[in-house]
């Protein structure tokens, strides 16, 4: 399976800096709650040819994937729209969990557009930080010429004394 190449740099770092071609569109939201599992009945076919309906049963790990969801960072700002999809991916993740291993690279591509991994969240440029990190980093200089202006700065003369 082809790959999709290096992570992109830094912006600040990019050797060329063009304006993005196309600008970013910023809409107001209203984020949401993450809903409930749903309450599913399923259709199963016995070996005489009659179908019964029952109650489908989460399996326990997607209980805990879905929680793991809800308790993420990054669903603070999630929609509707976005715990639609990830309701229909919850699905999914209960299919490949009971045996439908063939999910897998449909599961893997739907968790990616949410950053699951921390590759997913680079390709999506989020990073995790902590309170601390956030307060404690010293602001970087955005130009090449204001990041070598800096380092300049810190320098210092000594004479032949």
């Amino acid at each position: 399976m082809a790959g999709r190449g290096p992570q992109p740099k830094e912006a600040s770092k990019r050797a060329r800096r063009n304006a993005d071609p196309i600008p970013l569109r910023v809409i107001e939201a209203e984020p949401t709650r993450q809903p409930h599992l749903p309450r599913l009945f399923v259709t199963e076919t016995d070996e005489d040819g009659i179908e019964h309906k029952h109650l489908f049963k989460w399996p326990p790990i997607t209980k805990r994937w879905w929680q793991m969801w809800r308790d993420s960072p990054l669903s603070a700002d999630y929609t509707d729209s976005d715990w639609s999809f990830l309701l229909d991916t919850a699905w999914l993740h209960a299919q490949y969990w009971m045996g439908d291993t063939k999910l897998a690279p449909e599961l893997r591509l739907r968790v990616a557009k949410f950053g699951a991994t921390p590759e997913d969240r680079a390709r999506l440029r989020i990073v995790f930080a902590t309170a601390d990190e956030i307060e404690g980093k010293p602001q970087q200089p955005e130009s090449t010429g204001a990041r070598s202006r800096a380092r300049v700065k810190k320098l210092r003369v000594v004479g032949d004394e």
